[in-house]
């Protein structure tokens, strides 16, 4: 098999396994139904990933390769916050367009282990909050911030693909609360609301995140509402 073919298999096999899962996110996915997706039979699959886990890394890789590709195509405003809120909505956008690559990136996982995939994103939001720590524009600590708007920016994402119905206002409101949490500037608005009513929507489905990440999303929430009050 030419090299080109195998190259354009190997993306048909991923995509189709990021179809599958977006048509029921957080449930499981048959094999054997990506490979008649694709018309290739199981050995083909194995051959190119080694197992089912192998092909779910490859998703998850391939969605940050996506995810990156937006990211970086944005220009820079000039303003660490602004590109932090332009980034946020980027991130929702990209979630709601691409749920079977973002419920893996996001939605499955395990305690302790981060993908190395996870890495470039996050630094790339550390760099946002260093310049606006620099700039003397942050309440608190840089790798404080960027907890606070991961897990916040997370939330709301997958609160969206869950429910499979876009609620841009409850993610604006949800954004600038985060935003005036960590620079200590007013949000205005029903922000704490917002929160606890994305933290008690998690609690209620454990299984996306996993009792421990669920758990931790909802202290954040929770701790952001009662600073805002």
């Amino acid at each position: 098999m030419p090299e080109t073919e195998k190259s354009d298999t190997r993306t048909r096999l991923v995509e189709a396994a990021a179809e599958l899962i977006a048509a029921a996110p957080g449930e499981d996915f048959s094999l054997r139904d990506v490979c008649e997706r694709v018309g290739v039979r199981m050995p083909t699959l194995y051959h190119f990933f080694g197992s089912k886990q192998g092909l779910i890394d490859a998703v998850v890789e391939r969605g940050f390769e996506l995810y990156l590709d937006e990211k970086e195509g944005h220009e820079s405003s000039g303003d660490p916050i602004r590109d932090i809120s332009d980034g946020w909505d980027a991130h929702v956008r990209f979630g709601l367009e691409n749920p079977g690559y973002y419920t893996l990136m996001y939605g499955k996982v395990r305690p302790g282990y981060s993908p190395a995939a996870h890495a470039k994103p996050t630094m790339l939001l550390r760099a946002l909050t260093d310049r606006a720590a620099d700039q003397g524009r942050l309440a608190v600590d840089p790798d404080q911030a960027v907890a606070h708007i991961l897990a916040t920016n997370i939330g709301v994402t997958l609160r969206q693909i869950i429910l499979a119905e876009a609620d841009p206002q409850l993610s604006s409101a949800v954004r600038d609360a985060t935003l005036a949490s960590i620079t200590g500037e007013g949000a205005g608005g029903a922000g704490a609301d917002d929160l606890r009513r994305v933290a008690s929507l998690a609690s209620g489905i454990p299984d996306v995140l996993g009792p421990t990440e669920t758990a931790l999303l909802g202290q954040w929430l929770r701790r952001l509402a009662d600073h805002l009050d």
